[in-house]
């Protein structure tokens, strides 16, 4: 009995140890090496050029990226709900990490040695669409949330949610909720129905395979999972 307390203590005081010098390498190396996220207040999202007659008629747009960037309090309150029961139904409540949602994929990935979720936030997202590369390691992932619980500290949910919206990749050229709804369906954000708003909000996990125009099977069903 002795002898299994004194493997425990040794077990407990070297992960205690060893959780302490993980964490001062992350304060003292990693974190001061992080991009400052200062210049998120400074963003110019890339638009194309656009060319109106005198009478404000688009006659031409050039450039790759279809962008129109919309402020928070323009954007519709149903795309903003399909948008966070797509991606983030927890958005207004963790601090940038949702530590539950981690866990399960950590889980999943242990028991099945297969990455079908990724845990990422909507401000872990921004994170790594500012400033990150898309390279799938563990310390791109590890910088990705430091950088999410800075965000948080300094920027209000709204804000956050703005940026994401404004520049997320959503197929066809389009980045941006404004410029897909353009492409999808030749609208306006305050003229999508519900099915087309959840439609939109299917395209962030995978642009290609749930592409409406591409893929119009697959993009119902992950339309109809984010309806339910």
């Amino acid at each position: 009995m002795k002898i299994l307390i004194k493997i425990l203590s040794s077990l407990f005081a070297g992960g205690l140890l060893l959780s302490i010098a993980l964490a001062a390498y992350v304060v003292l190396v990693i974190e001061p090496a992080l991009p400052s996220i200062q210049d998120l207040e400074d963003t110019e999202l890339r638009v194309p050029l656009r060319v109106y007659d005198k009478n404000e008629f688009l006659l031409a747009e050039y450039g790759e990226h279809r962008r129109i960037p919309v402020q928070y309090e323009n954007l519709p309150k149903m795309v903003e709900q399909a948008f966070l029961a797509a991606e983030d139904d927890q958005f207004w409540d963790h601090p940038g990490v949702d530590v539950l949602a981690l866990a399960a994929a950590g889980y999943e990935l242990l028991v099945t040695g297969k990455k079908t979720r990724g845990g990422s936030t909507i401000t872990m997202q921004v994170a790594r669409n500012f400033f990150l590369t898309l390279e799938k390691t563990y310390a791109r992932k590890l910088n990705e949330i430091l950088l999410a619980l800075k965000i948080e500290r300094d920027f209000d949910k709204e804000t956050i949610l703005e940026l994401y919206l404004n520049k997320i990749y959503l197929g066809k050229r389009a980045y941006g909720v404004v410029a897909a709804a353009q492409v999808y369906y030749g609208k306006s954000l305050d003229e999508l129905t519900l099915a087309q708003a959840a439609m939109i909000a299917g395209l962030p996990k995978a642009p290609s395979r749930y592409n409406p125009i591409v893929n119009p099977e697959r993009a119902l069903i992950r339309r109809d999972h984010i309806l339910r």
